[in-house]
This record gives structure tokens, sequence and C-alpha cells, in this order.
């Protein structure tokens, strides 16, 4: 009997060793997702370049590249994004653990004939909660 508890034991904390742990899985999610999708068409002006996360900030980057209409330093200036996108992590399901522990969320519009970065915002734990 003891031995069997005991090997239920050293089965219990392999498992635990072998999990993922959140910061990880976030690198891991961001890289694969750059990998695999970007660069992607969000609308007809709006481009996903990649998508990255900083350990040491928890933070969760979207770099973004504007295009025709879109690629103008005016229209930022006439927008609330900053407002918008506090709404959509607010909302956003997708990022509830994320949102749990406290990570931030980054934004980066830039242009691409420019190459000029027209909107950078992180979005913290107290803007969301």
């Amino acid at each position: 009997m003891k031995k069997l508890f005991c090997l239920a034991m050293m089965a219990a904390l392999m498992c635990i060793s072998c999990q993922e742990s959140l910061e990880d899985k976030c690198a891991k999610e961001a890289a694969e997702f750059t990998s695999k999708k970007c660069p992607s068409k969000i609308d007809e002006n709006t481009e996903i370049d990649s998508m990255t996360f900083d350990k040491s900030t928890h933070t969760l980057a979207y770099w973004y590249k504007l295009t025709g209409k879109a690629d103008n330093p005016i229209i930022f200036e006439r927008v609330n994004l900053r407002k918008s996108l506090v709404e959509q992590i607010k909302n956003s399901t997708s990022l509830q653990a994320y949102k749990d522990a406290g990570y931030k969320f980054r934004y980066v519009y830039r242009s691409q004939k420019e190459n000029k970065i027209y909107f950078d915002a992180t979005i913290a734990r107290k803007d969301y909660k």
C-alpha cells in the first residue's frame, strides 16, 4: 500500500513539474501566432505583423502595419483608440487568464510607407479592471 501511495505521489509531482507556466505558455502562443498567421490582414488597411511577449514586464504586444487610407497620423489624433482597446480587453474572454495574472497589453501601429510609429499604448491591469 505504501508503494502504491509513493508511486501515485511521484506521478502527481511529475505532472505538476511538467506543466507549462503561464509566462511560457504566453510566449509560446505569441511565437506560434507570429510564425503561423503573420503577416495577416485585419481589414483593408491594417495588417498584423507579429505578436510578442516580454516575460520581464509581462507584456503581450501586438504589432500592426497601416496601409492605404489608414496610413495617416491624423486619424490617431481624431480617434480615441486607447479607450476602444481598453474596452476590447475588458470584454475579451480569450485573454482572461492573462488579465487574471495582471499582464499588460501593448498595441503598436506603424506606417508602412514611412515606417513611423503612429500609436503605441500599453494597457495595464489598472486600466482594464
